[in-house]
């Protein structure tokens, strides 16, 4: 195929970009800063400089594509409007270009932030209203209306927090376990989903080709619940420590998020901690289920929790990280 890219310089967009070109796709990559897109070069993409605002840029990016993969948004912001900026307007912008191409499919990654916290025990699916309850989540939601008005072909997909080789964020986590003391939210007991990102990326490939799921929006997880107790001691093992685990009460959690999120006004630097991040963060789970994109697309992660965490904690060794 032939394929156009947003967010590829990005953690999952890069996973993305690798399994496209292992699999002989001819990639076009958007890059707003064409040196950081030394690693997409290197994997045999062409570089198309812009941004998702740059509407000539967009046009020359999807132009001939047969997909359209959009990967990029803001997962920290300073405001409310630059959420919206990037992941509704941006995602609109993909979408009418995408549209006004003929493209045959727009593969659009949303995030579980849309679907809503679910309660203990329970795998929610795609079927039930959005209940995002952060201005991130909100945004989301709104890129995703978008992407259904614009007329192109579509399928959504939203996946739960991702993990793996050259994610920053789960590296903190890798950090403190090392150090032996790991801070826990509340008691520790919230359930999470999570997705390796190299299974991510092949539900991603699948969803672009499935007939089924034209249309469609799915989640996309490993097939694991855990706790987030447990995955701090999965982490642990991982980097050879067990750290001792350490409750942070929920007031003394938002009173750190009020401190970073009023950081982040004061310097303008985007923070992925925030008071609106709180709701979050101390729901007592995020855990969904995939039946659905196994049911229209065929795919099933492929790897375990435990093997991933190995993985990704030797990725991070191999690069100096850890």
């Amino acid at each position: 195929m032939r394929v156009a890219l947003t967010g590829g310089s990005g953690f999952v967009g890069h996973h993305l970009a690798r399994a496209l070109r292992r699999d002989g796709h001819a990639v076009a990559a958007l890059v707003r800063d064409p040196a950081r897109g030394a690693a997409l070069s290197g994997l045999g993409c062409t570089l198309v400089a812009g941004a998702l605002a740059d509407a000539d840029a967009l046009r020359r990016l999807v132009a001939g594509a047969d997909v359209v993969f959009h990967v990029a948004g803001a997962v920290a912001a300073p405001s409310r409007a630059e959420f919206f900026a990037v992941n509704a307007d941006g995602a609109a912008a993909v979408a009418r270009a995408a549209a006004l191409a003929q493209v045959g499919r727009l593969v659009h990654v949303s995030s579980l932030a849309v679907t809503g916290p679910s309660r203990p025990g329970e795998s929610i699916g795609e079927s039930g209203p959005p209940r995002p309850v952060t201005p991130y989540g909100e945004s989301k939601r709104a890129g995703e209306d978008a992407v259904r008005e614009s007329g192109v072909p579509f399928v959504i997909v939203r996946p739960p927090a991702v993990y793996g080789p050259g994610d920053r964020e789960f590296l903190r986590l890798f950090r403190l376990a090392r150090t032996g003391l790991a801070p826990l939210l509340g008691d520790g007991s919230q359930q999470l989903s999570l997705v390796y990102a190299p299974d991510l990326a092949e539900a991603l490939l699948r969803a672009a080709v499935a007939t089924a799921a034209l249309g469609g929006t799915y989640h996309a997880a490993g097939p694991e619940v855990v706790r987030q107790r447990e995955l701090i001691a999965a982490i642990g093992r991982a980097v050879g420590r067990e750290p001792r685990l350490l409750p942070l009460p929920a007031p003394v959690v938002r009173g750190v998020l009020a401190v970073a999120g009023a950081w982040s006004r004061l310097t303008g630097l985007p923070s992925v901690l925030s008071p609106e991040k709180a709701p979050e963060l101390l729901a007592p789970a995020w855990t969904c289920s995939s039946e659905a994109l196994a049911r229209d697309a065929g795919w099933r992660a492929a790897t375990s929790l435990e093997a991933g965490l190995q993985q990704t904690a030797a990725a991070y060794r191999e690069a100096g990280w850890l």
